[in-house]
């Protein structure tokens, strides 16, 4: 990255090293910053659960040490990245997502007079993340079999730059405390293999531990104060200053209808196989070898 876009052409710009468990590195890192994207986390779900002292320190106490520098530096807004496995979640990883989630929700009335706003933004699975299915199958399909954990199994997905889209529309429309949520395409594990690699075979292995069989974004607890818009949905925090209706009054939208759910066995939306091979062919060239 700071080969492409280098200090002495770019001003705005310093690389850091560190990680988020490091407090003061933290507030080195956020002086004279406005705005903060919180993208850092462990999130893969076996690892998690075989390492759960490791994935809190980074996930929910670096979630804290982020917080806490953002205000006491100013900052001006930041966006935390959480994940579909955060809602209802039955995993470690999902679970100290969820405490994120809460905690920065709940930074707007911890900041107080220092006035930083803060927001989350779920979403699905990344098309071509590391450690993700994608590059898995695309690494093993010579082999002519693709392990499959269950033929039912469905996913949220969205590619990176739907994701880094949606992340910077979420930073100019949020006032603090939203949980934003992108209306995105469902995809069933059984498509996906046959949009890899159409000839191989595929084996049932069974389902990995802490691994759901669908993913929910939005569960029903949270319909009463969420928003639908056209492309994306808002759960508003608990606390605020305003009303649900006064929001939608300002904002638009619409209210979501009570024991409304956003999960990918019901999305209205699926992934054509066209859309599976334009998103594959997407990826970068290193993640189909």
């Amino acid at each position: 990255m700071r080969q492409e876009f280098d200090e002495a052409s770019h001003e705005c710009i310093r690389y850091f090293i560190g990680d988020v468990r490091d407090r003061d590195r933290l507030y080195r890192a956020f002086d004279g910053v406005d705005i903060v994207i919180h993208a850092a986390a462990l999130k893969q779900v076996p690892t998690a659960e075989y390492n759960p002292f490791e994935v809190v320190k980074t996930n929910i106490l670096g979630a804290a040490n982020v917080i806490d520098a953002a205000i006491d530096n100013q900052v001006k807004r930041v966006i935390a990245l959480s994940t579909d496995k955060a809602a209802n979640p039955i995993n470690l990883y999902g679970a100290t997502k969820l405490c994120s989630d809460k905690m920065f929700v709940s930074a707007n009335n911890y900041s107080g007079r220092h006035g930083t706003r803060f927001a989350v933004v779920r979403y699905g699975n990344v098309v071509g993340s590391r450690g993700s299915v994608v590059p898995y199958f695309l690494k093993i399909r010579q082999t002519g079999v693709l392990p499959i954990t269950d033929p039912q199994m469905t996913r949220f997905w969205i590619t990176l730059q739907q994701g880094a889209d949606f992340v910077l529309d979420s930073l100019s429309r949020m006032k603090g405390g939203e949980i934003f949520v992108p209306k995105i395409p469902s995809m069933n594990i059984m498509d996906l293999a046959r949009a890899i690699s159409p000839e191989c075979k595929t084996q049932i292995i069974g389902i990995r531990p802490g691994e759901k069989l669908h993913e929910v974004m939005i569960p029903e607890d949270d319909a009463r104060t969420t928003i639908e818009y056209d492309t994306y949905y808002a759960i508003l925090p608990a606390f605020h200053d305003w009303t649900l209706d006064g929001f939608i009054g300002i904002n638009g939208g619409r209210r979501c209808p009570p024991g409304f759910r956003y999960s990918s066995d019901t999305n209205p939306r699926w992934l054509t196989s066209e859309e599976l091979q334009t998103m594959l062919g997407s990826l970068p060239h290193d993640s189909n070898e």
